[in-house]
């Protein structure tokens, strides 16, 4: 792969996605279309250059300053906007020319792509597709076997468009022949624009070699338009996750409703029940549990994790052998310790749960260090916002707070302190010690009994 320049297409005004943002942004799987391109291009190439509309900001932002972003200020077609790339290309080598939309491109077709053109010694390779149904797609004509010309469909005659060997918009080009031959493209088409596709007949007239390498599956040659499109490109890309995801030893329940996004890692032995979301950089160890209806977000699990149904986690870590839900909600800055518990109905937010430590109930923490082996009882709260700013509560290890206990932040309860039920607690909490705060319990015998004939009374006067 030396000597590689690759030129990312990704200029096109996406008309048919009727969106704001270009084309190439949009997301599938958790990834831009655009960084589909980028993925390969980083992989194969030694130097990249994107060629960008006008205006698009982001396109540059996603590609990095290690990537050359030139804009196509005039769009006259595909062959202006690799000659626009020209510039930032090095002398000789290869040119690889890569569209931005086609995000079911496997890396490894683009090895053999570069890896066939390389060894046949052509001035140009083009990867072509068999296609069950070719409308929309430019053919790929051939005289005695070997390349001759690729026609747009626009411009093709009712026989050539029988023609089911379609170009897939992916070629490498020797650099130099390329540069020359783009010299000769001129605007004599339909759509008065300068195809790179007539680089090819250009060549093959010119009894340059010109070869074609196969999709191994037709689907990776599918370009994305329009929002039906993207819609059915991310369902194939889903299937593929999943299988790859199956195929590494993890067992997933019902690969129908489960959704887990291209930027998803997770261990060995791993069970995913079904109506699983898990999106975004997120990592899950091995041997863990993800129960029904579950929704994870750029968040890091460990080994043995057991989260049940119906959890929420964005941005979290939890570490090995925790415990969670069902029903519990993690915020970001959420940090759970190993072989912790966060049960049901259980709001965590911006806090540090220790070792062992157990919310098991109806319980908010929020703003909160909550050390080892600390007990959080059932409808307890942090009360961490004083209606101006956000303040800390720190539990100490081996702590005690009751069912229904108010935690007014800032406080501290101290290592080995024990708060009963129903407190509300203003004041820290010395290490050892046992706080309450509760009015003191009020008895009124027969109280009932009273009650009810003061009220039968009051019917009498009435009537």
């Amino acid at each position: 792969m030396n000597d590689l320049t690759v030129i990312v297409l990704a200029a096109g005004e996406g008309k048919r996605m009727r969106s704001r943002q270009p084309k190439v942004l949009h997301q599938l799987c958790g990834r831009p279309l655009l960084g589909y391109a980028l993925r390969i291009a980083r992989h194969v190439g030694d130097r990249i250059v994107v060629v960008a509309p006008p205006g698009a900001d982001g396109v540059a932002r996603l590609a990095g300053p290690e990537v050359t972003t030139v804009v196509q200020r005039e769009r006259l077609g595909t062959g202006h906007a690799v000659q626009q790339a020209r510039e930032a290309c090095a002398e000789g080598g290869n040119v690889l020319v890569l569209p931005a939309d086609m995000p079911l491109l496997r890396t490894e077709t683009i090895e053999r792509l570069v890896g066939h053109h390389t060894s046949s010694g052509a001035a140009a390779t083009v990867l072509t597709a068999i296609a069950d149904n070719p409308h929309g797609y430019g053919r790929v004509l051939r005289q005695r076997g070997r390349v001759a010309r690729i026609v747009e469909e626009r411009d093709a005659t009712d026989d050539q468009k029988k023609i089911t060997e379609i170009n897939t918009s992916v070629y490498c080009f020797d650099g130099r022949r390329l540069w020359q031959a783009l010299a000769e493209v001129r605007p004599d088409n339909d759509q008065g624009e300068y195809y790179l596709t007539d680089v090819v007949g250009i060549l093959a007239r010119a009894g340059a070699r010109v070869e074609a390498v196969p999709v191994s599956e037709a689907s990776d040659a599918m370009g994305v338009n329009d929002r039906k499109q993207l819609a059915a490109a991310a369902a194939i890309q889903r299937r593929r996750i999943l299988d790859a995801l199956m195929e590494s030893g993890v067992t997933i329940l019902d690969p129908v409703s489960t959704y887990i996004e291209d930027t998803v890692a997770i261990g060995q032995d791993t069970v995913v029940y079904p109506q699983v979301l898990i999106e975004g950089p997120t990592e899950i160890g091995a041997g863990c549990v993800i129960g029904a209806g579950t929704q994870i977000s750029a968040s890091r699990l460990g080994d043995g994790v057991r989260v049940r149904p119906y959890c929420v986690l964005a941005e979290a870590v939890v570490e090995d052998e925790a415990q969670l839900g069902p029903f519990c909600h993690l915020r970001p800055q959420v940090h759970i310790g190993r072989g912790a518990h966060i049960g049901n109905f259980v709001e965590v937010k911006k806090s540090r749960i220790g070792r062992g430590s157990k919310a098991n109930h109806l319980a908010y923490i929020g703003d909160a260090v909550v050390g080892e082996g600390v007990n959080i009882g059932a409808g307890a709260i942090t009360c961490n916002y004083d209606g101006e700013r956000k303040h800390q509560t720190v539990v100490g290890d081996r702590a005690f707070v009751g069912t229904n206990v108010s935690l007014v932040a800032p406080v501290t309860i101290g290592e080995g302190a024990y708060v009963g039920s129903g407190s509300v607690i203003t004041r820290d909490v010395p290490p050892g010690a046992l706080a309450l705060e509760r009015s003191p319990q009020v008895v009124k015998e027969r109280w009932a009994e009273r009650r009810a004939a003061a009220r039968k009374d009051a019917g009498r006067k009435d009537g």
